[in-house]
């Protein structure tokens, strides 16, 4: 479990304080994952995910109850974490282990997992129409909404943690907010939502009237929850840096709504004409959809940013937002949610790719592990934006992405096993694999898989892929490692690298005063885009110019300016901010002059076509992603052929890859 709110440093490990309960192991050895193959046979493997599940009890007590529980007096519940061991795996909690209580600190299932769980088991059932998995969603959604609160002032309200006995634990160690945990909504309470919503969809379309009645009673219950909160705020903004934002979206995130709004959506299909559903996710998508951003050239180009809590911090974990805004905006008829979700998908996820991949956060330079969380939503938005009016080359653009899990990402290797089910825990930024397997990474592993076995197009391109051969999306350039003139100095904050939004490049900053001047060496492509990254203050504090050594001037970013903090937890923003005019081509030195107080942390370079080469069971695999306002050509990575795309992923020509390949302005082109 994470809390945004509290960001550092993400890790893909287990908790080190995470001990080992009792548990049983696995058949396959977790070192034992198969390269990516080309032809498609079923990859969705449920064994690894039904391992974790075990059988919890359930006593009525309070205002916790759920269906049938005289009858069924326990249900089903996966263990937080599975530690790889040997041939196999053991299961445990969160948090440590008390010997004498047997208690975790934690506990040992979790709301976001059993939701989560629940909806890959609905899936599994719809699409295949499996009876196990039809139990073992029935019994998940019976434990999930015990978990939540039936009556009293938290009516609707979910507590996280639950221990082996079936305890339940809302204040967990160390503590997450809101604390106790059914005391606010909450990214549990989203996800439950999502939970009931395609229970209640699936069971009611199947005929189990009784248990979907149950299951909308329950959805009733939680957004009546949310109405007491974040909706009941619907229409007011909160500013964020001087930037208004919506204030109605729960627990501030774009991501937690996001997910929401996925059950919202599939509980609308069941009962169209719900007005109390229809208003909350109206609201709420206009919302998610207000956190999208342009996809004209500067940072974050074009993501939905999850947080109002900082303009310079994306993360890709609970990265639903296109999803969500798709999803949501073809059942609604919302042209701009689409777009934003298009925009998102073809912009975006691009130079995701061409960075190397899902990494964790963008806080604001690509950073932090590669996790199956993250690398599931640059898969399911394209998918999403295609199915909503985007254009076919997003499915490609999901089919690349889904090359995380066969081989595409920084270990390079398959991070998914179809024969066992297993979906390693992530990949640091140096490569090491973490070969544990918890619930929340089997969990979006199998998400992805189950829309990869659905659209066997893009599953064939995904298993073809073996790893990247190479990729240039974004340079860094650390200002601290540039020509200083003699009056900047190098400062490095007590509090370390986290300004309260986001990381500085290095953990420190140079202070330019004014007349002072950094220099920077640069080598790019004609074309290419220079984002310095300035850790503003709130008040003015002038500018700086930037130019080209013994060249033209590209441009001016400001020093300050950024006004009112907001909500936020530091005065000023680390953004980076897109210069006027692009670089020229070949190695130029960058010189930036200070007419103001400047804290210059870093320069960003995007290159005039950003690439991603991977390495394939048929030969390459090449995308390249344009940042150019007119079209442009690049030197071929590989031979092959293809098509350019628009910035939407409509076709437009066919592609040879001989020596040049043509991009559009601010498309795509992909070969193979």
């Amino acid at each position: 479990m994470t809390t945004r709110r509290t960001f550092l440093t993400l890790s893909a490990a287990v908790p080190a304080t995470a001990l080992v309960a009792p548990g049983i192991a696995t058949a396959a050895p977790p070192s034992s994952l198969p390269a990516g193959g080309g032809r498609h046979k079923r990859l969705t493997n449920l064994d690894h995910l039904r391992f974790l599940l075990e059988e919890v009890p359930l006593v009525e007590d309070g205002s916790h109850t759920t269906y049938r529980i005289e009858q069924e007096p326990s249900a089903l519940a996966p263990w937080t974490y599975a530690d790889a061991d040997g041939d196999g795996f053991r299961r445990i909690g969160g948090g440590t282990l008390d010997p004498e209580t047997g208690y975790y600190t934690q506990g040992a299932y979790n709301a976001d997992d059993i939701s989560r769980a629940a909806v890959v088991f609905l899936r599994d059932w719809r699409a295949r129409g499996d009876r196990r998995s039809k139990e073992h969603a029935y019994q998940l959604l019976r434990t999930l909404t015990y978990l939540q609160n039936d009556s009293g002032p938290n009516a609707g309200r979910v507590v996280l943690w639950q221990q082996d006995d079936g305890t339940l634990n809302p204040s967990a160690e160390p503590v997450e907010l809101p604390d106790p945990s059914d005391s606010a909504e909450s990214y549990w309470l989203a996800r439950t939502v999502w939970a009931l919503g395609e229970g209640y969809a699936a069971f009611q379309r199947s005929g189990h009237r009784r248990f979907a009645n149950f299951l909308k009673e329950r959805l009733d219950l939680a957004v009546a929850a949310l109405e007491q909160e974040s909706l009941s705020r619907y229409g007011s903004w909160v500013t964020s840096d001087g930037v208004e934002l919506p204030n109605w979206l729960i627990a501030g995130g774009a991501d937690a709504t996001a997910e929401a709004m996925l059950g919202l959506v599939a509980a609308l299909e069941a009962g169209p004409k719900d007005r109390r559903l229809r208003r909350a996710l109206d609201r709420y998508g206009e919302g998610v959809a207000a956190m999208g951003t342009s996809r004209a050239g500067g940072w974050p180009f074009g993501a939905v940013l999850p947080w109002t809590g900082s303009l310079g911090f994306w993360h890709a974990w609970g990265g639903a937002a296109p999803e969500a805004l798709a999803r949501a905006g073809r059942a609604r008829h919302q042209r701009e949610w689409v777009r934003a979700a298009v925009a998102d998908a073809g912009t975006f996820t691009p130079q995701v790719l061409a960075s190397g991949g899902p990494s964790n956060a963008w806080a604001p330079v690509p950073a932090e592990a590669q996790i199956a969380y993250g690398a599931h939503g640059r898969v399911a938005g394209p998918l999403a934006a295609a199915e909503a009016g985007g254009g076919r080359g997003l499915r490609l653009v999901a089919g690349l992405a889904a090359g995380w899990f066969f081989g595409a990402n920084t270990a390079g290797v398959p991070t998914y096993d179809p024969a066992t089910g297993v979906t390693f825990d992530g990949v640091e930024t140096d490569g090491r694999v973490n070969r544990n397997s918890g619930a929340e990474s089997t969990i979006h592993g199998l998400l992805t898989m189950q829309m990869l076995d659905a659209h066997r197009d893009v599953a064939a391109l995904a298993t073809s892929i073996t790893g990247y051969a190479g990729f240039d999306g974004l340079q860094v350039l650390d200002a601290a490692a540039g020509t200083l003139s003699a009056g900047c100095t190098v400062v490095t904050p007590d509090g370390g690298a986290w300004t309260g939004e986001g990381n500085l490049v290095g953990g420190h900053y140079v202070s330019v005063p004014t007349g002072e001047w950094v220099e920077l060496e640069v080598e790019a492509d004609a074309g290419s885009w220079a984002l310095p990254l300035a850790w503003r203050t709130a008040e003015e504090a002038g500018d700086a110019e930037w130019t080209v050594v013994d060249g033209p001037v590209l441009g001016t970013s400001a020093n300050g300016g950024t006004g009112s903090a907001g909500l936020t937890e530091a005065e000023g923003s680390l953004i980076p901010q897109l210069l006027e005019q692009p670089l020229p081509g070949g190695v130029v030195r960058m010189r930036c002059t200070s007419r103001g107080e400047l804290r210059l942390n870093a320069l960003l370079v995007r290159p005039a076509v950003a690439t991603a080469h991977y390495s394939t069971t048929d030969g390459d695999a090449v995308l390249y992603a344009g940042a150019t306002p007119s079209g442009t050509e690049i030197p071929a990575l590989a031979p092959g052929t293809g098509r350019s795309y628009d910035a939407d992923g409509d076709p437009h020509r066919r592609v040879v890859a001989g020596s040049i390949v043509p991009v559009l302005a601010g498309g795509f082109t992909i070969t193979t």
